[in-house]
């Protein structure tokens, strides 16, 4: 097996689907725009594609194993290039709605795929931690990437203009590469040894992972990140265009500050890793979390970028919000390494597809309030609102720490 052929596939999969998956605020925001839907009408899409990934994750997280990993990314990515190439074709409303229905659909069968060759590349809880906080550091990138690449097929004399769909040509292209990416990489299948006999068995044996403490709770912990991540990650872009009055294109490109705070807080908690405790420094990003939403919301109610043209003539508080994602960074692969390394390497696709499933569910959740309140208040109140999942989140992280504990008493 060559780690490094298979880590650059992980790589490149991962990237592609991270401009896909988080296109959804950039795409609502046009759908406004180009198609003249209202917000909660264009909320919907985040659940079509969290709902896609939570009930293809919950059907068939436990078959993936025995169809063997490296055919279930090909079929992934091949399914969404070709909804790629279809997209400006259709160009209607509904036709987003396809999209990231399958996207959706394939995520949940890339994420799966995806966690579970690291467990076969990887021994020990340091080395899984380090290489799926450099994939989903990747992933951050790819969200980050594609901001600037649909903001640069984006007309700004003309809102109803569709010229911003041939941006889906191009990402058709990039998830060739990845495909080309997996092909040759040597992937090996799940050892049949230790697979259960029969499919129903593998389905029985997820389903009651769902009864142990630890895992309840760390389902409610990614849950309860992700409707944070999603809440504000979806509606940034329209945050900035609707009520800070910036442009189009600068809204979506400022809103990539977000995506490169994600990117770099993972970067740096890695190495914070080796001074502090893993629950000492999530409970600090929490706190800081909350800090930055009552700090920087209250000076954004008196902005109007409606006069700027360039991103360094943004207001110093438009750059302050989307810094959040720094403190939240650490959360999400932390818990998901701490959960996994917790478990056998031949249970982590169940794992996953339970750890893919709530995340969805917390992203539909998450999108769809904030976008009711959005519509129905203000922005303002709808991001004043992550301070309620926060605050719940500091209570199951300290119950996540606890169990772990007990478990094994070495962990920090």
């Amino acid at each position: 097996m060559n780690p490094i052929r298979i880590t650059i596939a992980l790589a490149c999969s991962y990237f592609v689907f991270a401009i896909l998956l988080n296109s959804v605020g950039t795409v609502i925001l046009q759908s406004i725009n180009s198609f003249d839907v209202t917000k909660v009408q264009a909320s919907v899409l985040e659940g079509y594609k969290d709902l896609t990934i939570a009930l293809v994750s919950f059907v068939i997280a436990s078959f993936i194993p025995r169809i063997g990993y490296k055919f279930a990314m090909l079929f992934a990515l091949a399914a969404v290039a070709l909804i790629c190439l279809l997209i400006p074709t259709i160009a209607q409303f509904y036709g987003f709605k396809l999209l990231f229905a399958v996207i959706g659909c394939s995520f949940a069968i890339m994420k799966i795929s995806v966690y579970s060759v690291i467990g076969q590349v990887t021994d020990g809880a340091n080395k899984h931690s380090a290489l799926l906080n450099t994939i989903e550091g990747i992933f951050m990138l790819g969200v980050l990437s594609g901001y600037w690449v649909f903001s640069g097929f984006i007309d700004n004399t003309d809102a109803h203009s569709k010229t911003w769909l041939d941006v889906y040509y191009l990402l058709a292209a990039f998830v060739g590469v990845a495909f080309l990416a997996v092909l040759v990489a040597p992937i090996k299948a799940q050892n049949a040894g230790q697979l259960p006999h029969n499919q129903w068995q593998a389905f029985i044996e997820m389903l009651k992972l769902t009864y142990k403490p630890l895992v309840i709770i760390f389902i409610i912990s990614a849950f309860l990140y992700v409707l944070i991540e999603q809440g504000v990650g979806t509606w940034l872009p329209t945050f900035n265009n609707q009520v800070l009055k910036l442009p189009v294109d600068i809204s979506i490109q400022l809103a990539s500050v977000f995506a490169a705070s994600l990117a770099l807080g993972r970067l740096v908690a890695g190495q914070m890793l080796r001074f502090i405790g893993w629950y000492q420094l999530l409970l600090g990003c929490l706190l800081a979390m909350a800090a930055l939403v009552l700090l920087v919301l209250p000076l954004t109610h008196h902005v109007d970028g409606s006069n700027i043209n360039s991103l360094l003539d943004v207001p110093l508080a438009a750059y302050l919000l989307p810094l959040i994602g720094f403190f939240m960074a650490p959360l999400y692969p932390l818990l998901n390494s701490v959960m996994l390394s917790s478990l056998e390497q031949h249970q982590h696709a169940a794992m996953t597809g339970l750890i893919v499933v709530f995340s969805a569910l917390g992203g539909t959740t998450g999108s769809i309030i904030t976008g009711l309140v959005f519509d129905t208040l203000s922005g303002q109140h709808a991001f004043y609102l992550t301070l309620i999942p926060i605050s719940f989140l500091l209570i199951s992280v300290t119950l996540f720490k606890k169990m772990t504990l007990s478990l094994h008493p070495s962990a920090s």
